[in-house]
């Protein structure tokens, strides 16, 4: 059976990479001084194409040293969790099995002086070297165990990381947490959601953190399957359906299930069609009951490009699938993602939805320094179907409604681009776009720089092997 997420630039590479001599098209900018971190999914071992979910395999993070106009190194390492380790020394990996299995495989921050692999529903994130190599799990210094996200946000005004976590053990709870500059937590509020959601990401303003409950939710039928006996399915399936997103499921039950949930496997979460699509609204210092729910039409969201208040108001811009994971279960493939408009009116009490860009896109980015305020300029990879990347990098002009695309023609497939300014005070549009772009007729991937103006290419850093369609990147700028 096959899997296209197991093929063309899906697959997994075979190597690990330390390249200190690369090729280069253009001229590097002199004003980028740190490093261009990726991270994806990369099964080591051999998989079943029948089960295997993009989401599931082990994680590698791919990066790149720029100083003084030149390239000092590429490098791409898998994340050493438990099994990944033991499968590199050559040992039976078949002995770590649940959430100490699973990749951090979905970004890769910097923050407080560490450099984090990160992953989501409760699996454990790890830090790595300056040159990517395994540290170990990182929970802040003992004040946040029990797993993070993928997706936190960085106030630009405070340095602070801001997020929600979400655990198919944790009851009908997601976690939002502060953690401080200096790598600790500050503060934790326990949110009621409708069930037990994917939550992927959500959206942070000046004033107010969003919470995304959309019907993706953990599927207990699909875990039980996967390692009950047949005899003991369906009154496993009725136990675990009744617990599921509406009290903590006991310790022990909880390592049970996580056991049967293992790396380069199945997703255990599913679109839910009974289950009510709504957004919360809590004021960053508020608890949960102060968050206020609104209703929205039935979607499933990964990504929000940025968020800001408006007054009264409170605007999500947000990347917006029809649903999630309902026939296709190994990735992302419901139809094409489309860039919308979420208006909360907290006056009036509801939701205006706009269609800002009806062409299938995904991974959408702003510049940093405007999380949670107002901006002017996004950017996003076009996509074909979910997550398939198509061949251009869309700008999205929000003041005059306008869109820039630029193609990269021959086939080649960019992925996620992000901002870097020229300097700390410089104009939001001014500076470049960082990104990996494939081109299949060589099989191998640049580091491509682009003028975040014009989406011209400044420089392309040529690397000596492709790396795989994978998820979120972040530069990290030199101390």
């Amino acid at each position: 059976m096959g899997n296209k997420f197991l093929e063309g630039n899906f697959a997994p590479v075979s190597r690990e990479h330390t390249i200190t001599e690369l090729a280069v098209t253009g001229r590097i900018p002199e004003f980028l001084d740190g490093r261009y971190l990726r991270n994806g999914p990369n099964p080591l071992s051999e998989v079943d194409p029948a089960a295997y979910h993009w989401f599931m395999g082990d994680g590698m993070v791919h990066g790149v040293r720029l100083r003084d106009g030149k390239a000092e190194w590429y490098r791409n390492r898998w994340v050493r969790n438990p099994a990944v380790a033991a499968a590199l020394n050559g040992e039976d990996a078949s002995r770590f099995c649940g959430l100490d299995a699973l990749g951090a495989n979905t970004n890769v921050i910097g923050h407080a002086g560490k450099t984090l692999a990160l992953v989501e529903a409760g699996a454990p994130i790890y830090e790595l070297t300056d040159e990517l190599d395994t540290v170990g799990r990182c929970d802040f210094d003992g004040t946040l165990p029990g797993g993070y996200t993928a997706h936190p946000k960085r106030d630009p005004r405070t340095g602070e990381l801001h997020a929600v976590s979400y655990f198919f053990g944790g009851g009908n709870k997601v976690q939002y947490s502060v953690i401080d500059t200096h790598g600790r937590v500050r503060r934790t509020v326990d949110v009621e959601v409708t069930g037990s959601p994917m939550m992927h990401d959500f959206s942070l303003t000046e004033n107010h953190v969003v919470f995304y409950d959309l019907p993706v939710t953990f599927n207990a039928d699909m875990a039980v399957s996967a390692g009950v006996p047949g005899a003991l399915r369906t009154p496993a399936k009725l136990v675990m359906s009744a617990m599921i997103g509406k009290v903590r499921v006991p310790d022990p039950v909880t390592a049970m299930m996580a056991r049967k949930i293992g790396a380069n496997g199945g997703l255990p979460y599913r679109w839910n069609p009974k289950y009510p699509a709504r957004i919360g609204v809590m004021p960053r210092e508020g608890g949960n009951g102060d968050v206020r729910w609104f209703d929205v039409e039935p979607c499933y969201v990964f990504h929000p490009l940025n968020a800001y208040d408006d007054g009264d108001s409170v605007v999500l811009d947000v990347v917006r699938h029809p649903k999630m994971f309902d026939t296709q279960l190994h990735g992302p493939d419901e139809g094409g993602p489309t860039l919308d408009r979420w208006t909360v009116d907290l006056a009036a009490g509801k939701v205006l939805e706009e269609r800002l860009d009806d062409r299938g896109q995904e991974f959408p980015r702003v510049d940093e320094r405007l999380v949670g305020r107002r901006h002017r300029y996004g950017y996003a990879m076009s996509a074909d179907g979910g997550a398939d990347p198509g061949g251009s990098l869309f700008k999205h002009d929000f003041h005059t409604g306008s869109r820039a695309e630029r193609a990269f023609g021959g086939g080649r497939q960019p992925g996620e681009f992000v901002f870097v300014p020229r300097h700390e005070e410089a104009a939001e549009d001014d500076g470049v776009l960082l990104g990996f772009v494939f081109d299949p007729a060589t099989q191998r991937s640049d580091l491509t720089v682009l003028d975040a103006e014009t989406l011209e290419t400044v420089a392309a850093i040529h690397l000596p092997d492709r790396v795989p369609n994978g998820f979120h990147g972040n530069w990290v700028a030199s101390a």
